[in-house]
């Protein structure tokens, strides 16, 4: 079994909330997770139908069965069993009594946030970090690898095939997932409008844009884009809208959690084609940001990353609000280190009047600069930025 770094702060919050609900997208290793971390409670699926049936007839029998806890996997699927939830939560001063692992954030939070707020804790789980990836043993992969097979657990444990696995995840998710949320009958038609996504990886995102291209009106691209939220299929990074005094950019950039999905969509099929295709500096972008956001909930930390922009087209990646102080992050796929990488964030800091910063890069050296911008490989991310 794959050792997750998340696995302290889960059997922390068991010790803080009476309830726990592991969210992440499917296939992210949730239940292994759970079922590991808390093997001495009972295990029950949402997706046996015969469990399905009963919890969703008779939620109060259901619950009479696991009166000393349970893990409840794809909790989502039923949400009448939270109502019942709530009270057996309120009637026991015993903590971690049930984990919930669900893979559609929306439909968990709703249920929560009418019924469990307050008696429950939220770790949110992704694929693979680097680290983690790193800690198998596996032979040394390049970033076009890393990039090209993404994350997800399964491609490493058993060795899966990126090239069979991504498609298969795709249809999986467009023919079950995506049908709890919306009845969506033109299934080829969404499946279009994820590739348009994935070719808008580390860009602005521009709705009008896509409505024009997939030929759907706004309001539809706007349900649809909730969806991929709602399911972990992408993540939108909002702008830091403090103004320095500078007209900014007010639009989200549009990530997806996964870059060896976005390559599956793509077309991309190769560690050749990775390097050579025009997407590689935004699949790079994706998969660094990626690992940051991947740090910030194995940590339990604020999410608390923007990017900034301003009218002239001054732009800083990421930015890290402390809430004293903003840090800004540069992200380049090159392995060779250049004085004009840096362009964008000293024009940042006579801006800001703000004069630390982080330039993360595929190269190796690694050095502290006099302006006080520290220059670092990015596998290194978790500890550049674990002071911060």
């Amino acid at each position: 079994m794959i050792h997750r770094t998340v696995e302290q702060l889960l059997v922390q919050y068991s010790r803080e909330f009476r309830a726990l609900a592991v969210v992440g997208p499917r296939q992210s290793g949730k239940t292994t997770l759970v079922r590991s971390v808390f093997a001495h409670k009972p295990y029950i699926s949402l997706e046996n139908p015969d469990e399905l049936l009963l919890a969703s007839s008779d939620p109060r029998a259901f619950l009479n069965r696991y009166l000393g806890g349970a893990v409840i996997d794809e909790a989502q699927r039923v949400p009448a069993l939270f109502s019942y939830l709530q009270q057996i939560l309120d009637e026991t001063s015993e903590d971690g009594l049930f984990i919930l692992t669900g893979s559609n954030n929306f439909l968990l939070q709703q249920s929560v946030t009418q019924s469990l707020a307050g008696r429950i804790g939220y770790v949110d789980l992704l694929p693979l970090s680097y680290n983690e990836i790193n800690s198998l043993g596996l032979p040394a992969l390049s970033t076009n690898q890393l990039i090209l097979q993404g994350c997800y657990p399964e491609i490493y444990d058993k060795q899966r095939s990126h090239l069979i696995w991504y498609p298969a995840y795709i249809r999986t998710y467009v023919e079950r997932d995506v049908k709890l949320l919306r009845n969506i009958d033109n299934t080829l038609l969404f499946t279009r409008f994820i590739q348009l996504c994935a070719g808008r990886i580390g860009q602005q995102l521009s709705v009008s844009a896509l409505s024009n291209e997939c030929g759907i009106d706004v309001k539809t691209v706007q349900a649809w884009l909730s969806i991929l939220q709602s399911s972990y299929i992408i993540h939108l990074l909002p702008p830091h809208f403090k103004n320095f005094k500078k007209r900014v950019v007010k639009t989200p950039k549009l990530y997806f959690t996964d870059t060896g999905l976005a390559c599956s969509l793509l077309g991309i099929r190769s560690e050749n084609e990775v390097s050579t295709s025009h997407f590689r500096g935004a699949l790079f972008e994706n998969y660094v940001v990626n690992e940051l956001l991947k740090h910030k909930f194995n940590t339990g930390s604020p999410v608390n990353l923007y990017y900034w922009r301003d009218s002239l087209g001054v732009e800083i990646d990421l930015l890290l609000d402390t809430g004293q102080s903003l840090y800004p992050i540069e992200i380049k796929a090159s392995q060779t280190f250049q004085e004009s990488h840096l362009k964008p964030m000293l024009r940042w800091q006579h801006i800001s009047g703000i004069s630390h910063g982080l330039l993360l890069y595929d190269g190796e050296q690694e050095f502290d600069r006099q302006d006080s911008v520290n220059v670092r490989n990015w596998r290194s991310i978790a500890d550049s930025v674990a002071n911060i």
